[in-house]
């Protein structure tokens, strides 16, 4: 394969080119205000799951003694 003299032209514009992507790249990416808006609604629904798993924490805390009482009473019988 013959080597291909690179002008300093040509190198200006390959780093151009690759500027370019970089802009677009960024047009593309959510600001830090749209960012901010997405991580709010997931804290919210994070809250939620942690409220939900909670209630089943206290049920199951409370089965789990209910049990417990009754098979002190029934060893006690």
């Amino acid at each position: 394969m013959a080597k291909k003299n690179v002008t300093i032209d040509d190198l200006a514009v390959m780093v151009q080119k690759g500027f370019n992507g970089v802009d677009k790249r960024f047009d593309e990416m959510a600001t830090k205000t749209e960012m901010n808006a997405r991580f709010d609604v997931v804290s919210k629904r994070f809250d939620k799951v942690e409220a939900r798993l909670g209630k089943i924490e206290n049920l199951l805390s409370n089965d789990y003694k209910k049990c417990l009482k009754k098979q002190k009473k029934t060893k006690k019988s």
